[in-house]
């Protein structure tokens, strides 16, 4: 068995898994300034109660995954994104923060729900950028990051976090469509085709984008036969952003939410494409970038044994949780 390929789809579904759970509540927090100060905004912090902090053990596991089971790539990647992942940390820091203390100081409520939307925006785009500037390439010498400081500020990383930023307003629209009921409801619907529409149009320029950006991109998506092989992503994308705008529209509750997740995994699934065989697109193969195999069996042991777990009480929390959410709300 290759252990670096098991480890390479490992880290994917921990990030997938982080992008869909942590990106609804942040999508919240980008959300928040539209809502109506009191009972709106209480309602929408409430449906997010209970699960927003277990959402971002994906983020350690994805994150220490990669610094234990492809090192030169943690290596590489880091430094040349540092000013990215200081400014998604503290992001996390000041969501997280504002999130509990907005409850227990009502005289500085305003505060606090500008850092809740702030820190929410900042770690969306932040994460956005962080993954244009893996795209667009880094530049790598002796095994090293050879490039400036900043790098990773160009264009098409604007355009990759626009987009981030978009999808996760989206997920946390279509959250609330499921969460909530009345007023709020139909005000989050409104949110989610607006959310949605900019979404498919951003994917859209960032896939095209892509396709100029780097010739074997190009060749990737392109050539003949590996064409026949990748046309399924964007005719399902095409088919599944269709139906998520119908499901909006036609006041389903869950639906739109779970299609979201399925054009999240749909673009999750292009990227992969896009990337294959790379840890660092064009400089470092996830072969070149593993840790020994011995190091890969050990750790693939101790995931073995917590993942289930984590996936339990995740599914557990979210099945207590589940239905609408009251007018008292969580806290």
């Amino acid at each position: 068995m290759d252990l670096t390929i098991v480890w390479a789809f490992i880290i994917a579904f921990a990030v997938f898994a982080y992008v869909v759970m942590d990106g609804f509540d942040l999508g919240i927090g980008i959300l928040f300034p539209t809502f109506a100060a009191g009972r709106e905004r209480d309602r929408a912090m409430n449906s997010i109660a209970p699960v927003w902090d277990g959402n971002e053990t994906w983020l350690v596991l994805g994150g220490g995954g990669l610094f234990a089971a492809f090192p030169l790539a943690y290596a590489v990647i880091l430094p040349a994104t540092y000013p990215l992942i200081i400014a998604m940390l503290l992001g996390l820091v000041f969501r997280g923060v504002a999130f509990e203390y907005r409850w227990r100081d009502p005289a500085h409520q305003k505060f606090w729900d500008l850092a809740f939307t702030g820190g929410s925006f900042v770690a969306a785009l932040a994460q956005g950028m962080t993954l244009g500037a893996l795209l667009q390439g880094i530049e790598v010498e002796n095994r090293a990051y050879a490039g400036s400081w900043f790098d990773w500020l160009t264009p098409y990383t604007l355009l990759t976090g626009l987009g981030t930023v978009a999808g996760y307003a989206l997920l946390g629209a279509a959250w609330l469509i499921w969460k909530l009921d009345g007023e709020e409801q139909g005000h989050a619907r409104k949110l989610a085709l607006r959310a949605g529409a900019a979404t498919v149009v951003l994917m859209g320029a960032v896939s095209l984008y892509n396709i100029f950006l780097n010739p074997e991109y190009a060749e990737r998506w392109l050539s003949a036969p590996e064409i026949y092989w990748v046309a399924p992503v964007p005719i399902l994308t095409g088919i599944v952003a269709l139906s998520m705008l119908r499901a909006i529209l036609t006041e389903h509750n869950s639906k739109p939410f779970w299609l979201g997740i399925a054009l999240f995994f749909l673009g999750m699934s292009g990227l992969g494409v896009t990337i294959w065989p790379y840890a660092v697109p064009e400089s470092v193969t996830i072969w070149e970038a593993a840790a020994p195999y011995r190091s890969q069996a050990f750790m693939l042991v101790g995931v073995a044994l917590t993942m289930p777990l984590i996936l339990a009480y995740t599914a557990w929390a979210y099945w207590v949780f589940r239905g609408k959410v009251g007018h008292e709300g969580y806290h």
